[in-house]
């Protein structure tokens, strides 16, 4: 990840107006992706704070009749289970006017052939990366642009080990607990079970259905609650998930590398597109900071 995480340093010095260009984004079923070529093929690449790792999409290599060199394998930790699966190099990929070859990814189920990669930590933790929901436009900035800690108006920290971002938050005028904010998350607030438990939540469900990760399915049960305080805003009759009885999921890190986490604070579960659709989210990965606001 760090290696990548250089990579994508020198990647950005290709933008002749960094930190004043705003690069639109596609808005596909919550999720944010960008326009990219990989093995000189028109795809996209789908913004997952959420993720370890980065990733080629399974469907894809198969669509396109693909082949890459093959490293060890790697073991992948999904919302739903873990996975063993082969680490794919020598990958070219065009992104955001520059050209490179990315090393080191696992095939994951993406869902669409349409999406080719997934990119997370490898690619966030070198910026502060500001992305307006409303107006589906993000730009990416030098870490040194801006001091985030000055203006950041919800606690977050870093996750060590993954390098996700977590916040803290509140349901209901709950104890404020922390939540991983993941942009790779279509949904709206995904929790514990046992978590859901402590809160009595569990007898509120009012429906549930089958979800997938990035390596398995699992069903989930669903309701709504009637506030959550994010930063400094609270939203009304948010949409809260939770595993069925007997199901439990993988939260710390949405798609994670097997026993390289180190723990710091507990996250609770996963925030996503149904709650973040609403405000631009500024976060600064690699020093834990994050401002919450609204489009002008």
């Amino acid at each position: 990840m760090r290696w990548l995480a250089i990579t994508f340093s020198l990647l950005i010095l290709s933008f002749s107006c960094l930190g004043q260009e705003w690069i639109p984004f596609k808005l596909d079923g919550g999720h944010v992706k960008i326009p990219v070529k990989v093995a000189d093929i028109e795809t996209y690449a789908m913004l997952d704070s959420g993720s370890q790792i980065n990733a080629i999409n399974k469907a894809f290599v198969n669509k396109h009749k693909l082949t890459f060199d093959k490293g060890p394998s790697i073991k992948i930790a999904g919302v739903f289970g873990t996975e063993t699966l082969p680490r794919l190099n020598n990958i070219p990929l065009e992104i955001l006017g520059a050209s490179l070859n990315l090393d080191g990814l696992p095939p994951l189920s993406l869902g669409h052939h349409s999406t080719g990669l997934l990119l997370g930590a490898g690619f966030f933790s070198s910026f502060v990366v500001q992305i307006d929901y409303p107006n589906s436009k993000m730009r990416i900035l030098p870490r040194g642009s801006i001091n985030l800690k000055e203006f950041q108006n919800i606690k977050m920290r870093s996750q060590r080990g993954s390098g996700a971002p977590i916040v803290n938050i509140s349901i209901n005028k709950s104890k404020p607990f922390w939540i991983t904010l993941d942009t790779g998350n279509s949904g709206g607030l995904l929790i514990e079970r046992s978590f859901a438990t402590s809160l009595e939540l569990t007898e509120k469900v009012t429906h549930s259905e089958i979800s997938s990760g990035a390596n398995n399915i699992g069903v989930t049960e669903h309701l709504r609650v009637n506030e959550l305080k994010f930063g400094p805003y609270t939203l009304e009759n948010v949409l809260v998930s939770m595993p069925a009885e007997g199901q439990s999921i993988q939260v710390e890190s949405n798609t994670a590398l097997t026993g390289t986490r180190i723990r710091s604070k507990k996250s609770r579960g996963i925030i996503g597109y149904d709650v973040l659709k609403h405000f631009v989210i500024t976060i600064d990965y690699k020093g834990g900071h994050a401002h919450i606001g609204v489009p002008d």
